[in-house]
């Protein structure tokens, strides 16, 4: 697997989900987020050393806090009222103790419904601890990948009977991390941290107390140094590789927008249909784009890796990678064209139930998708032949 399909996934995660959402909350309130975001990046990335050693994260925190503050309380500014929530209410939850009942074990059969839908999520974030394992080697810290993935199947199952229903993985970010000083006592303080915070209920004042516009800033710091990484630690000549890696992201972040735009018209009143229906082209769009943003982490690894391969002028690989892309898409785990992008099978075979096949009026949706990974297979691998027929197998490119 070359590295830019490794980590332009991860860029492509860092720009549009870490980097660009945090910066809506950061310019809801400018006059505080653009200080703490340029104290953040001139400390942090430009390493302009602050005054009495503080560390830039913290320095930017308490400019922006001091500034918040007063100005919020001299009237200057409005303190901020969205998302306001009563943090009294979550002090020392103890919900979560009902899992350890195990009354969820009566149910245990039904989670088979759900598999289709929990497969391809499992399988994203197994490929997220990868990409964020080759993340840390390209930084320069080595560890085994086995041993990752191994003791993130470990958490998860000790976490589930703790009534936890999302996967762990690996802590994205592990180059800004390091660039801040942070090493293993910094991820052991997160994890206790946070673990104190969630058990306590104090997550609520925590999250009342600290303004989103002075430490939202270091999210975008975290997604401009993973992004800058996963450039810095490929082959030039992969560049564009790790560049088409963004775009399928770019599908994401559409879809949370018009997910929301939908969900206000439902909430209106109206008919999402029958509004979209006036736009055939704009319905078009918007199906196109749930496709893309569907499994968009694997569509990322494969894009990726099979441009790779062909500025390498390994077209053979390039022609492998758009063919899984082929079988992934076939199944729903890349470009489903359902709205919860759920594994389905393209057809029956004579054995599987109808309830785990893909619906016959969405066939034609995904079996284009197929037809055009096949068809670029099939083009790599005559390109392939020609190029050995005709002797110009080597590549051409300058590092």
């Amino acid at each position: 697997m070359p590295r830019a399909g490794l980590l332009g996934s991860l860029a492509a995660i860092a720009l549009v989900l870490i980097t660009y959402q945090p910066l809506l909350e950061i310019l809801h309130q400018p006059l505080i987020g653009l200080v703490a975001l340029a104290v953040i990046l001139t400390a942090l990335v430009a390493r302009v050393p602050m005054p009495a050693r503080i560390p830039g994260a913290v320095g930017g925190l308490i400019v922006a806090g001091i500034m918040y503050f007063v100005m919020s309380s001299t009237g200057f500014i409005e303190a901020s009222t969205e998302g306001k929530i009563d943090a009294a209410q979550g002090l020392w939850p103890t919900e979560w103790l009902e899992a350890l009942s195990f009354g969820w074990l009566s149910a245990f059969q039904e989670t088979a419904n759900y598999l289709p839908i929990v497969i391809p999520f499992a399988l994203a974030t197994v490929v997220g601890g990868i990409d964020c394992t080759e993340s840390a080697a390209a930084a320069g810290d080595e560890y085994n990948t086995n041993t990752v993935i191994g003791i993130e199947a470990v958490a998860t199952l000790v976490a589930s009977f703790c009534g936890a229903v999302i996967q762990t993985t690996p802590y994205i970010g592990h180059p800004a991390y390091k660039a801040m000083g942070g090493r293993a006592a910094y991820t052991l303080a997160t994890a206790v941290t946070i673990g104190f915070l969630g058990t306590t209920g104090l997550f609520g004042y925590f999250y009342e107390f600290i303004p989103k516009a002075a430490v939202y800033p270091i999210l975008v710091f975290v997604g401009l140094e993973i992004a800058a990484q996963s450039f810095l630690a490929t082959p030039k000549r992969h560049y564009p590789a790790v560049a088409l890696a963004c775009v399928p992201a770019l599908a994401v972040l559409v879809n949370i927008f018009a997910g929301q735009f939908i969900g206000a018209i439902i909430k209106a009143g109206y008919d999402p249909g029958q509004v979209l229906g006036n736009s055939a082209e704009l319905a078009s769009k918007l199906a196109t784009t749930t496709q893309l943003n569907n499994g968009f982490i694997l569509t990322s690894v494969f894009w990726a890796s099979g441009m790779a391969m062909a500025i390498d002028r390994r077209l053979r690989a390039s022609a492998a990678f758009y063919a899984g892309a082929a079988l992934c898409t076939a199944f729903g785990l890349m470009h489903s064209p359902l709205p919860d992008a759920p594994i389905r099978a393209p057809l029956s075979f004579g054995f599987i139930s109808e309830g785990l096949v893909l619906p016959s009026d969405s066939f034609a949706d995904m079996a284009y998708w197929v037809s055009g990974y096949i068809f670029v297979a099939v083009i790599m691998l005559a390109w392939a032949y020609y190029l050995d027929a005709t002797g110009q197998q080597e590549a051409e490119y300058e590092e």
